[in-house]
């Protein structure tokens, strides 16, 4: 089983009150889709955070990913709302 890091930033932060954590992913979830699908059936602030409806990037090892990104042991995983500034 993979262990991974996730990373919540910004809004994703404030909102789920977590900064950081290790989980072991489970059967069945092997890719960065799968996992934003699994932490979104923890309810709550969760589900409606991690809906699909909603804009969420994610980034493995430091580089975007879609959906289909695979997930390895020890990736970091970073979650985050869309940014824009200038």
């Amino acid at each position: 089983m993979a262990t991974v890091q996730l990373l919540y930033f910004a809004r994703l932060r404030e909102v789920l009150g977590i900064e950081r954590e290790r989980v072991v992913l489970p059967e069945g979830v092997a890719t960065a889709g799968e996992l934003r699908a699994w932490l979104a059936t923890r309810g709550g602030a969760w589900t409606t955070e991690l809906d699909t409806k909603r804009q969420v990037r994610i980034a493995v090892n430091h580089d975007l990913a879609d959906a289909a990104q695979p997930l390895s042991d020890g990736d970091e995983v970073a979650l985050f709302p869309p940014v824009t500034g200038g």
